[in-house]
């Protein structure tokens, strides 16, 4: 019997958390552990009870801001952090698996809540066209490890 290694699964979830957004600029899920266990997950979208982007505004979507993002959404990695903290959950040392790597505002949230690893699947930059994927340097400046998952072991 051929087992999933736990990277593998968590990765797949956060895969599927994915396709829950009502964003339809994007849809990006994320994955917060602690060694086998899963302690939040959390997709991108505006906060719960507001609206559903996808029903409000579904031929342009959201308002966007200065950057070109959404102006009313939390961020998949925003979702599974503040879930875990208002439940009570300690995320210090967790690992954060993330369909998307986190742009440079979520980057601080993660060093800040001292999450130890974060393991993205599509780069930020290149979804955004940017030079460099700036929330990977900040978290790797700074200790935390990151790496790009192998998008190869999902075949």
């Amino acid at each position: 019997m051929n087992r999933p290694d736990f990277q593998d699964i968590f990765m797949e979830l956060a895969i599927n958390l994915a396709k829950r957004s009502h964003c339809i600029k994007a849809q990006v899920g994320a994955v917060l552990t602690k060694e086998t266990r899963i302690i939040s997950i959390g997709y991108n979208g505006p906060p719960a009870g507001t609206h559903n982007c996808d029903e409000e505004f579904p031929e342009v979507g959201c308002a966007r801001d200065a950057k070109g993002s959404c102006s009313l959404a939390l961020h998949a990695e925003e979702n599974a952090i503040l879930f875990a903290v208002k439940n009570g959950t300690e995320v210090a040392g967790a690992t954060l698996y993330v369909t998307l790597s986190p742009c440079i505002a979520c980057a601080r949230i993660i060093y800040s809540m001292k999450i130890a690893k974060v393991i993205y699947l599509h780069s930020y930059a290149q979804y955004k066209g940017l030079a460099k994927d700036e929330g990977v340097e900040f978290l790797r400046k700074f200790g935390v490890e990151v790496v790009q998952y192998d998008k190869t072991r999902l075949l």
